[in-house]
Formats: C-alpha cells, sequence, structure tokens
C-alpha cells in the first residue's frame, strides 16, 4: 500500500492491504488503529481466544498471520484504548459480516469468483447519451419467500425473480438501496457499520457477485447506493475506532448527523482513502455499474445547511474521489443525490466541478408532485410549477427521481398523491408519467411505482402484488411497461438530454387550458408531447409546430387498453396542418399524447 497516499486521502486501493486477506500460507489481518494501546484477534480459529497483534509499519497499524484460518470463519478485534478497557470490534475493511444482531466479521476469498461479462464490460457507458431508465429496488421487500420478518430471497435466487421483470418491464439499469452490513432493518442500509462488507441478508460476497454477473449477462446495468458522508454510531463498528474518534468528529456539533448516526470527518486523509477505497471496492470488485452517492448536501454543507457555510474538506473530497474513479472506471455512473443549487455537481473537477455525472432533479420532483396534488380547478394559478425545470435544466446533467424517499413516512404512494378519489387518480398518473418520460432527463422510478401502489413502502413486507389482480392496476402496469419500452426505443426521448437544441417548448402559456406541449428532437427523429392536466375536455386547442406538415400519433395515455376512454380524436391517429404548420386538437381531460412530427 502507498501510506503516503493513505494518510494523504490518495489512495482508492486501501482494501487491498488492510482486512483479512487470504494466501497461499493461510489468512493475515491488518487494521490500521494508531490510537489503541493493543489489539488482539479472536475468532473461530483460535477458539476467541486473544491472540495478540503487532505494531508494523510506523506503529499505526496492526498485523497479525494464522495458517489456522480460512474463508468463512469469523473474528472480531479486541482494541484496547489507553486506559486499558477493550472493545470488540468488527473489521473496518471486513469483507463479510454476521447477521444482526451479531456483529464478528467473515473472512471471504475475494479472488474466488469468476465474471462472465466481458462483452457487458466493454460496451457499458455512462448513458448520457441514451436511455437511462433505472428501477430502484430495496431488495430484501421486492417479493419475499414469506411473511417472516427475516424471511428474504438470496442474491442468486433474487437474479431469477428480478431479471425477467426488468426485460419485461422496459428497465435497462438497476438501483439496489445500500447493500453494505448495517445492524437496523429501518435504516435500510443508510446507517452502515460494515463498508466493505455485503450485507449477510441476502447471502455471500460471491452470491452477490452471482447476481451482478447474471444481470450484466442480460444487459441490465446496476447502480449501487453508497453513503460518503455518516454511519452507524454501534460500538462495535466505526464508532470510536480505537478508543479515539478515529473516523468521525470529536464533537456532537459536527460530528452527529440528523440522522443520529456520525459524520465522517473527510478533512482527514486516513478517512478519504478508507471511503474512495470503499467506492472503488463496489466498482472493481462486483462491477458494479455506477453509485448513487447520499446525502450529498451534507458533505457540501455544514450538516447540510447552507447558512453554515462550506465544508471545503468535504467538497475536495468528493472532487478527488469522483476524479479517480473515473479515471479507474470511466464508463461507470456517478450519481449524486443533492438538493441544493451549490453550482457545478456535474462539472468536472478540472473546470471546478464535483466530478458527478448526474444529479437528482429534487427541485422538479418536489414541483410535479405538489402540482398534481392540487384541485385541477386550481392549477392555472400554480401553472408555472412545470414549466421552471426547464428554466435551470441545463445547470447540470439532471436525473428524474421518484425514489424510496416519495413513498414513506405519511408522504403517501405516487398514485395517492394525485387529487382526487380512486377513479380519478389513474387518467391523472398516467399523465403525469406521460410528462416524466417526455421531460428532458434520465428515468428512475422505485418499485411498485409502476403497478399504481396504494400501500406506503415498509421494508417488512413484500410489495402488494394483489394489485395487479384489479382491473385498474392491470391496465396501469400494461401502460407503464409500454411507456418504458416506448422510451428505450425512441432516442428522441434521451438522445439529446443534455443539449439544449433536444427540447423546444410549443407552449407553455395556457395557463387557463392547463395545457402544456413541447418537442423533444433526437438526431432522426421529432416527437411532439402535449398534455391536458385539466379535468375538463379541451376542445379546438390550436398548437403550431415548426416545419411539421402531419403528425402520426405514436402514444397516448387515453388508449383503452391502458384503462383510458378512447374516443373519436384518438381514432384520428393521423391530422393535417392548418396552415402555417398549425394543428387543432381536442384533448380528453388528464391526458397525454405523442406525435411523430413529420417533415416535406
Amino acid at each position: 500500500m502507498d501510506f503516503y497516499g493513505f494518510y494523504t486521502g490518495k489512495i482508492f486501493d486501501a482494501y487491498k492491504y488492510l482486512g483479512a486477506h487470504t494466501e497461499k500460507d493461510g489468512v493475515v489481518f491488518r487494521t490500521f488503529a494508531p490510537s489503541a494501546s493493543k489489539i488482539s484477534v479472536i475468532g473461530e480459529f483460535n477458539d476467541w481466544e486473544e491472540v495478540p497483534m503487532e505494531k508494523v509499519h510506523d506503529g499505526n497499524f496492526w498485523e497479525f498471520s494464522t495458517k489456522k484460518a480460512r474463508p468463512g470463519m469469523m473474528y472480531k478485534y479486541r482494541i484496547y484504548d489507553q486506559s486499558g478497557q477493550f472493545i470488540d470490534h468488527c473489521d473496518p475493511y471486513g469483507y463479510g459480516m454476521e447477521l444482526r444482531p451479531n456483529t464478528a466479521s467473515i473472512i471471504r476469498d475475494m479472488d474466488a469468483y469468476s465474471f462472465r461479462d466481458s462483452a457487458w464490460m466493454k460496451k457499458r457507458t455512462d448513458r448520457l447519451s441514451g436511455p437511462l431508465n433505472i428501477y430502484e429496488i430495496h431488495f430484501g421487500s421486492f417479493k419475499k419467500p414469506s411473511d417472516e420478518p427475516d424471511a428474504w430471497y438470496d442474491y442468486e435466487e433474487m437474479a431469477d425473480i428480478l431479471i425477467p421483470y426488468l426485460k419485461e418491464n422496459g428497465y435497462n439499469y438497476l438501483e439496489i438501496m445500500p447493500l453494505n452490513e448495517y445492524p437496523s432493518d429501518e435504516s435500510w442500509g443508510y446507517q452502515g457499520t460494515g463498508f466493505f462488507s455485503p450485507t449477510s441478508r441476502y447471502g455471500t460476497a460471491d452470491q452477490l457477485k452471482a447476481f451482478v454477473d447474471a444481470c450484466h449477462q442480460n444487459d441490465i446495468g446496476i447502480i449501487l447506493d453508497f453513503v460518503p458522508v455518516h454511519f452507524a454510531v454501534d460500538y462495535y463498528a466505526l464508532a470510536n475506532y480505537d478508543g479515539t474518534a478515529l473516523y468521525e468528529y470529536p464533537h456532537a456539533a459536527v460530528g452527529q448527523s440528523e440522522w443520529g448516526s456520525c459524520n465522517f470527518m473527510h478533512s482527514r486523509g486516513e478517512v478519504r482513502s478508507f471511503l474512495q477505497s470503499a467506492a472503488n471496492y463496489w466498482l472493481t470488485e462486483f462491477h458494479m455499474d455506477g453509485l448513487r452517492m447520499d446525502a450529498i448536501s451534507r458533505a457540501i454543507y455544514w450538516q447540510g445547511t447552507p447558512e453554515r457555510g462550506v465544508n471545503s474538506n468535504a467538497v475536495e473530497f468528493l472532487k478527488n474521489m469522483n476524479r479517480g474513479l473515473k479515471e479507474l472506471h470511466p464508463s461507470a455512473i456517478l450519481a449524486a443525490e443533492d438538493s441544493t443549487s451549490f453550482p457545478g455537481v456535474t462539472e468536472s473537477p478540472e473546470n471546478g466541478g464535483l466530478g458527478f455525472d448526474y444529479k437528482w432533479d429534487m427541485g422538479w420532483m418536489n414541483d410535479t408532485l405538489d402540482y398534481f396534488r392540487i384541485d385541477p380547478l386550481f392549477r392555472g394559478g400554480c401553472y408555472h410549477k412545470l414549466t421552471f425545470s426547464m428554466a435551470y435544466y441545463y445547470d447540470s446533467n439532471y436525473l428524474l427521481p421518484l425514489s424510496h424517499d416519495e413513498v414513506v413516512h405519511g408522504k403517501a404512494t405516487i398514485l395517492q398523491k394525485m387529487f382526487g378519489d380512486y377513479d380519478m387518480k389513474f387518467p391523472q398518473a398516467r399523465a403525469f408519467y406521460m410528462y416524466m418520460y417526455a421531460h428532458p432527463g434520465k428515468k428512475l422510478n422505485f418499485m411498485g411505482n409502476e403497478i399504481g401502489h396504494f400501500r406506503e413502502w415498509d421494508e417488512k413486507r413484500e410489495q402488494d402484488w394483489d394489485l395487479l389482480t384489479y382491473p385498474a392496476h392491470q391496465d396501469f402496469h400494461r401502460f407503464m411497461t409500454y411507456l418504458n419500452h416506448f422510451y428505450l426505443e425512441h432516442p428522441a426521448f434521451s438522445e439529446k438530454d443534455y443539449d439544449s437544441d433536444g427540447f423546444l417548448w410549443l407552449d407553455c402559456h395556457s395557463e387557463e387550458r392547463c395545457v402544456y406541449a413541447f418537442e423533444r428532437i433526437g438526431k432522426n427523429e421529432r416527437i411532439a408531447a402535449i398534455f391536458n392536466f385539466s379535468g375538463v375536455e379541451q376542445a379546438g386547442y390550436q398548437l403550431e409546430i415548426p416545419d411539421a406538415t402531419e403528425l402520426e400519433l405514436i402514444f397516448s395515455s387515453e388508449l383503452p387498453e391502458y384503462g383510458g376512454k378512447g374516443g373519436p380524436d384518438l381514432a384520428a391517429g393521423t391530422r393535417q396542418n392548418t396552415g402555417r404548420a398549425v394543428f387543432e386538437f381536442t384533448l380528453a381531460p388528464f391526458s397525454a399524447e405523442y406525435y411523430l412530427i413529420k417533415e416535406n
């Protein structure tokens, strides 16, 4: 290991030196604990009796080798502080851990599995100029083998369940909520204890590799949720690891997050090397195709509050980490969950930016969902909630998220957010999703959204798949499946997502009608998207589309097979311009239509 790079926060491979490593003659254990007075390894290979570790290198690292240990065995570090008190810790760089509430690390041979996904790895891209349709899941509650709280399918079993579903439903990427080890199910993985340990809830490291491998062989990419800002307070993990605040701030004012977890101290080179190495570990060892980085606003600003000022050390950490990850993995996706207006999130570090490929568009998400909660009678007064997103859109490479955070904690599910009674919600949801998929930016949907989930998500229960026995939900699921495939198959909706000539407003001033229209433009395709978000029919609506001679209807939210009411306007299929490339429409209430634009 490059020790100078480790201390200065410049390396990405600390996990190859630290942790428990299988060798020809056994296993070597190494840990970094500069303030410890003594450390012993205890484990299955020595009947949990203390065996002292020796100080190596500069005295801040500790090492122990044994021929008795082998993969699959459990171990801990018994770390004594300067007062002589000890705590048994899991390995910060351990490759596996016991299922909670147990806390031991597990030895893994990380070279045992051989990937067969070379074709995928050679062709994958960051998707900036292509369709990116992400299905976000919580691994343990997509489907469950039984109603028992601790009943989960393992990684390999989930491959057989998820892959056919993703392909049939038109998703080309899967985003998985954190798979690092964590003690509390309710934290969903966002308060981790094992940043290099795939959670044992679903199996071993090799089983996770097999899952990723299978996805790649079916042309499905995987983005993993990664948490570089905070970690769990549990005594056996990173907190006060060597008897001092080694990974966290020593003062609660900045050391404790709003979730009660410990904030990483990004000013320490050792911490930066730890996190950079963890990020690289998931991309390298598991062939993950990208990382969605959680709570980036809490790294940019002290405690996530702009009034407290910019955390310059954390900002520099993000720049260096992203620069290094892109050098190592140019085709991997780096996405920031960031709700701030901090500039340059998706600019390269060389140009002063943070170096992410994508930024979640939280403004679009909040404004759009707020709009659809409003009584349609009053939407005209809030008309520009839906035009504002394009006023700032080209500031960053935005991704449009409808994530797990929007369907929990009393917020209601996406379908439930639509105004009105049960029957009113479905046509609005269809029009809403057609607006989302036509809007510039990559797409992300949380599991259950596609079947019109009514119950808020609960990590202890699987999705309510029995909803698909109800006709309205069957129709909605059929609609979402077609929309997903439509998005993947039509380049106009993704080819120029971040080029200003890929989007053109056709009508953003029909406040009284609550009608919107815009054009998406690809290299060889033009599509007009027209929306009536009012609750009444809009007859005689005229729209000018530059250079258009004919429109061909290619998708409508009102098609009967998706639960719509159809109507004579849809049956026409194509329409000629009435002069000056002006077209006339009769728009059904809560409807959306896509037209292929034809020119001379």
